[in-house]
């Protein structure tokens, strides 16, 4: 696929504690875009200029303790652009837009085989299944009012969703990790949802 300039975008990444968030980094900033990594505890005014926004993994149930997560809330709240929740930053953003998280049958480490259910931008021109890296203990049980399941695996019947007002997107897979079979194609397709909405915001 030919890939657009990203050179003019700026993104953030949240730190929630995650062993990858600094993959998160080097991945969107080897695509060309702008990035910093900020701890989740930094105001919101830490956001200005960005694009987009990146809510990393952390460690294990954070999500499900939103004093450990810092300002997300906030951020989630205040920031109107396109963001990407991962691993607990997916955890987050269901349990903060209404949504259940609980603990999984059985952790899961390791490769695992993600089927997509519903089309959405982020799993644009990919194959209906590949394979990804699972690393989680807890894990998203009903997705909120407004979200839609974008894909599961054989473990976890909600792998990924989208919401269907807001250009807020999430799974619970690495994408960042090198396991995970196009996972630079996802945060290619999330860098394209952020060049887009940021040409909208223009008009």
């Amino acid at each position: 696929m030919k890939q657009r300039d990203f050179s003019q975008l700026t993104l953030r990444v949240v730190d929630n504690g995650g062993q990858w968030t600094h993959r998160e980094y080097r991945v969107i900033r080897d695509l060309g875009a702008e990035v910093k990594i900020v701890p989740n505890t930094a105001s919101f005014s830490d956001l200005s200029g960005a694009d987009g926004i990146v809510l990393s993994g952390g460690s294990p149930s954070v999500g499900l303790e939103p004093e450990r997560m810092g300002n997300s809330a906030d951020f989630v709240d205040s920031f109107k652009g396109p963001m990407l929740g991962i691993c607990v930053g997916h955890h987050f953003i269901a349990q903060h837009f209404g949504g259940v998280v609980g603990r999984g049958n059985s952790a899961e480490y390791g490769r695992a085989e993600l089927e997509i259910i519903s089309d959405g931008p982020l799993f644009e021109d990919m194959p209906r299944r590949f394979t990804v890296w699972e690393s989680h203990r807890d894990e998203v049980k009903r997705v909120p009012p407004g979200f839609d399941i974008l894909a599961r695996t054989e473990d976890c019947e909600i792998e990924a969703m989208m919401s269907r007002t807001r250009p807020i997107f999430s799974v619970q897979f690495h994408p960042e990790v090198e396991d995970t079979e196009y996972g630079r194609h996802i945060f290619i397709n999330f860098l394209e949802e952020v060049s887009e909405w940021k040409s909208r915001k223009k008009q």
